[in-house]
């Protein structure tokens, strides 16, 4: 079945792209959240028309994230916890407690789009990427410091 979609969606294709998905996909996940619709002629017709706004769009969300990439990378998200003989920490850090952190900071960040090379065991500087859009990554310093 071929759609148009219109949001971006990560592994599929990007908004204003005519793809082909299987009916299933189009009837239970596609359509019900307004992410495509149907391609027929009359769809095809408009979006044609609508091409140079979904560029437009897409143009702005991209700065947008470059904005906020930048904003981001500015300073170091410094952590807290708890740790042992060694530097070793009683847990791990973990992709929600770097949301929490953002979020701290005041950027709303789900940690799903978190990526950490590893999970943090001990004390010190990490790096973790955050994928704000499809081509926009920031890079964030962490800083896990102990608590007193």
């Amino acid at each position: 079945m071929q759609v148009i979609l219109q949001d971006d969606i990560p592994h599929v294709g990007k908004a204003g792209e005519l793809i082909k998905v299987s009916p299933g996909y189009a009837r239970n996940y596609l359509f019900p959240k307004k992410k495509a619709m149907e391609a027929t002629p009359g769809n095809l017709r408009r979006l044609e028309q609508e091409r140079a706004q979904i560029e437009a769009r897409r143009t702005k969300l991209r700065l947008e994230a470059e904005e906020v990439a930048r904003k981001m990378a500015e300073s170091p998200l410094v952590v807290e916890r708890l740790a042992g003989e060694e530097d070793k920490l009683f847990g791990t850090v973990t992709t929600r407690d770097l949301a929490e952190a953002l979020h701290a900071r005041g950027f709303t960040v789900d940690k799903k789009v978190i990526h950490l090379p590893e999970p943090i065991k001990k004390l010190g500087n990490f790096t973790a990427e955050i994928y704000l859009h499809g081509d926009v990554t920031a890079k964030v310093t962490i800083e896990v410091a102990r608590r007193v």
